[in-house]
């Protein structure tokens, strides 16, 4: 398998780093550290950090202030949101869900969704294609 990696930018000096590879480690409480160091974090009321990126899979930690909210979209993929730190309202389908930590929802392609956080929060979405 070829290694595909990130490469630094000027916004993420230190974000290089695996993203696909036969195994690729990954540190969710590093990550988390890393996104509230990041002026995008400090500048808005998210955050997010691609962990891993392969043409059927990939998985993204996202951060979100207290209140902030995701507006209602839809992905072109099966999703699941696992909920690491914090509080966050998942809805879809006129059905809202509140995640605790270690809690996890799925969701098929092109369901119209939304996410609120209660509380500072920080949840790992996988996208499947």
């Amino acid at each position: 398998m070829k290694n595909k990696g990130n490469q630094a930018t000027p916004l993420r000096p230190q974000g290089e780093r695996v993203l696909n590879d036969t195994v690729v480690e990954m540190d969710i409480n590093k990550t988390i550290n890393q996104i509230k160091q990041e002026n995008a974090w400090k500048d808005s009321d998210h955050n997010s950090i691609t962990l891993f990126k392969s043409d059927k899979m990939r998985i993204v930690l996202i951060g979100l202030h207290e209140n902030a909210e995701l507006k209602t979209h839809t992905a072109n993929a099966i999703i699941s949101v696992q909920l690491i730190e914090g509080e966050i309202i998942f809805t879809a389908e006129n059905e809202s869900i509140t995640l605790q930590p270690n809690q996890l929802v799925a969701l098929q392609h092109k369901v119209p969704h939304s996410v609120k956080a209660n509380k500072e929060s920080f949840f790992l979405l996988t996208l499947a294609i």
